[in-house]
């Protein structure tokens, strides 16, 4: 593998991060089976610098694959199980009260499993309002913030977490707070007939589940995504996202109809970057040093998904935001 200093150009930077993405991707199916889409949507999180929030039913391998791409990464893993009962300093961490050998007593920090490069947040909206804003700060700014002492996290930091769509009792929906914290949003889709035999094949035989030998390290993966930052944006392009984003508040979109019934607030100024930076991450996969308007397109909708606020009309007809988004392509035009 070519050290970084050796890079010298674009190309060279994006063949060594494709030549990586491609041995992670490997490594991760050895274990996965299908949800490409989903996959790629993780890894885009990875090397941008974000959270992902995954949404499925329960059984389509939501947890199974964040917790195979830690294993296939050599960056310290943590789970974290949210229920109702669940606390802020069971996640955070508290100061506890310590002796030593000489029987001198002192408070010192007891770190909580989010000091960790991947947290995994297993059905994170089973977790109370007060749990669930434990972790605004550690998304936003990657510290966290006991009493008067600011702690900060190692980089990489990755927060990816997962809920379930269809049970409704024992849950609190997330703030829009902190849903706007998430890069992208992923539906986690069931099986195709066929991925659903090769998961029988794998998973009710008797053959026994070999570790996974980690393929990037820490190192590594700051480097992806400085090259990521690095990847040009054409002036056109960058119009174009900011006229997606002002499409879907509903005081600016005068020819969309269904936005200014149903869409009570449009996405916010992080939409935007989201957007941005998860084109420039396609850009690069693709095996280009330059986001085009077709990146855009793709990765609108997993963008902004979670960041449309209904109106109650929209919410009671049972409107999608994705729907809602499908009007914004269709009636943005870029400048060109």
């Amino acid at each position: 593998m070519s050290t970084e200093h050796e890079l010298t150009t674009p190309e060279a930077r994006v063949s060594a991060l494709l030549e990586d993405v491609q041995r992670l991707y490997a490594t991760i199916t050895q274990r996965v089976v299908g949800q490409q889409r989903v996959l790629d949507g993780v890894l885009t999180c990875l090397l941008a610098g974000g959270h992902a929030l995954l949404e499925g039913v329960p059984g389509v391998g939501k947890t199974l694959l964040v917790r195979t791409l830690a294993e296939a990464l050599s960056l310290s893993f943590s789970r974290v199980q949210f229920t109702p009962d669940l606390m802020p300093a069971d996640i955070l961490g508290t100061t506890v009260l310590v002796e030593d050998k000489l029987g001198a007593r002192s408070f010192a920090f007891s770190r909580g499993p989010v000091f960790a490069h991947v947290l995994l947040a297993d059905e994170i909206n089973r977790a109370t309002p007060k749990t669930q804003s434990a972790l605004l700060e550690v998304m936003q700014e990657h510290t966290v913030t006991i009493s008067t002492e600011t702690h900060r996290l190692e980089e990489p930091y990755c927060v990816l977490a997962t809920q379930n769509p269809l049970e409704m009792e024992g849950t609190y929906p997330l703030p829009e707070a902190q849903l706007d914290r998430f890069l992208l949003k992923l539906q986690v889709d069931f099986p195709s007939r066929e991925e659903l035999h090769t998961i029988l094949e794998r998973t009710t035989g008797d053959s026994v589940e070999k570790p996974l030998l980690p393929v990037l390290d820490r190192a590594r993966v700051l480097a992806l995504r400085r090259v990521v930052r690095e990847v040009a944006v054409p002036r056109h392009v960058l119009s174009y996202v900011v006229g997606l984003l002002e499409a879907t508040h509903p005081e600016r979109a005068r020819e969309l109809p269904r936005i200014q019934r149903f869409v009570r607030y449009g996405a916010s100024p992080r939409g935007a970057q989201a957007i941005l930076l998860s084109a420039k991450v396609r850009a690069v996969l693709a095996g280009r040093f330059a986001a085009s308007l077709e990146d855009v397109r793709a990765v609108l909708h997993p963008a902004l998904r979670h960041r449309l606020i209904l109106s109650f009309e929209g919410v009671a007809e049972g409107v999608s935001s994705d729907a809602l988004l499908d009007d914004v392509l269709a009636s943005v035009r870029p400048d060109v």
